[in-house]
């Protein structure tokens, strides 16, 4: 996996621009959510951030992050290990631009999450694989993983998620989130709740991915 040199990265630093936020990552305070083995806070480090915050919840990757900090010279960072929902409930400070690239899939009220970085950030890069019954369609081995469908309304909006349930957790490997299961929403729910929570400015594209499809998100106020 190339996370040391992501094109996503490119990709959000131009559309951010292009949606009205100057410099885009450029001399902004940055909150990375999910930042794995510190791959896209090297490159949001490079495009010289004003400072990143990166929340990891995972404590096998937060000492990747660690060991990836001192031997690439991340020196705009602080790495946190914890769950990144407690640190947005808890504390009022605010970001230029938020990003969860990997992180809404894992999670079992991904609309809490948007509704947090919402409160907390001016801007921001979403990446997350999405709910897509036609591709399940022809996969039988996937759609196995999902059990249910639900309806949901949180913070004023109502929105259909889709229950998957992890196989490979309690494995050394496993990179998920921190319940037995998570739950998927749709791409529609996910740029109509951006819009419900004020992003007014939104790029969106989408992305092929084995999980299924991916969206791949700028959005600004």
């Amino acid at each position: 996996m190339p996370l040391y040199d992501d094109p996503r990265i490119r990709w959000a630093q131009d559309q951010l621009i292009e949606i009205g936020v100057d410099g885009g990552f450029t001399g902004r305070d940055v909150l990375e959510l999910g930042p794995l083995e510190a791959g896209h806070t090297f490159l949001l480090d490079r495009l010289q951030a004003r400072s990143i915050i990166a929340v990891e919840a995972n404590g096998r990757a937060y000492l990747k992050c660690l060991l990836a900090k001192e031997a690439f010279g991340i020196t705009r960072a602080r790495f946190l290990l914890g769950d990144c929902a407690e640190l947005l409930r808890a504390s009022d400070r605010r970001y230029d631009v938020g990003v969860a690239c990997g992180v809404l899939y894992h999670l079992t009220n991904p609309l809490e999450l948007l509704e947090l970085l919402a409160r907390r950030c001016d801007a921001l890069f979403l990446w997350t694989v999405v709910y897509d019954p036609e591709f399940l369609a022809s996969r039988p081995g996937s759609a196995s993983l999902f059990s249910d469908t639900l309806s949901m309304t949180h913070a004023g909006f109502e929105h259909t998620v889709h229950r998957y349930n992890y196989v490979q957790r309690g494995s050394e490997r496993f990179s998920g989130g921190g319940h037995p299961y998570s739950h998927w929403m749709e791409k529609p729910g996910i740029l109509g709740a951006l819009r419900h929570f004020g992003f007014t400015e939104i790029r969106a594209e989408d992305e092929p991915n084995p999980l299924g499809p991916a969206l791949r998100v700028a959005a600004a106020r």
